[in-house]
């Protein structure tokens, strides 16, 4: 299984680093994971609607244009579906068992994913109907995905 993280921005904090290099360093005896971000565009504190049409268009380009040929891809969107840690263990084994090698994750910037950016998706996920700042959402993401090995091995982890 190869798994692509694509998402917008550097991660400024090293404790995000960090944990995220940790997540990715377990789950690469499971999987070939990378992880590939985009530039993020400047946006204002309190930006007016039309910035922000223009914020989420050239952020949905740049990731539109670096989206692989995967097998599966899925958006982490507020309005997407909500599952726990086993459905989505068992989503993924699921895709796993029909063939699906690639699965590409898009995680959007402080402002979300844009409509062509989502709707090039496969699927669409939440993990909450809270915010998260994008950076701690790959921690919460790739620590998700280790979960879901675990649990789709039986080892232990999983409580």
């Amino acid at each position: 299984m190869k798994i692509t993280i694509l998402c917008v921005g550097k991660i400024k904090e090293a404790f995000f680093r960090e944990a995220v290099g940790e997540y990715v360093k377990r789950l690469k005896r499971y999987a070939a994971i990378d992880v590939i971000e985009v530039a993020d565009e400047p946006t204002k504190e309190q930006p007016t609607q039309r910035e922000r049409a223009i914020v989420l268009e050239k952020e949905g380009a740049r990731l539109l244009k670096s989206m692989e040929r995967a097998d599966v891809k899925i958006a982490l969107a507020i309005n997407g579906k909500s599952m726990d840690s086993v459905a989505f263990a068992e989503n993924i084994e699921q895709k796993m068992n029909a063939g699906v090698s690639h699965l590409l994750f898009v995680i959007g910037g402080s402002l979300g994913l844009s409509e062509a950016v989502l709707n090039e998706c496969d699927e669409r996920i939440s993990f909450s109907e809270m915010t998260f700042p994008h950076q701690l959402m790959r921690v919460i993401l790739t620590e998700q995905i280790y979960r879901a090995f675990r649990i789709m091995r039986n080892e232990p982890y999983h409580k």
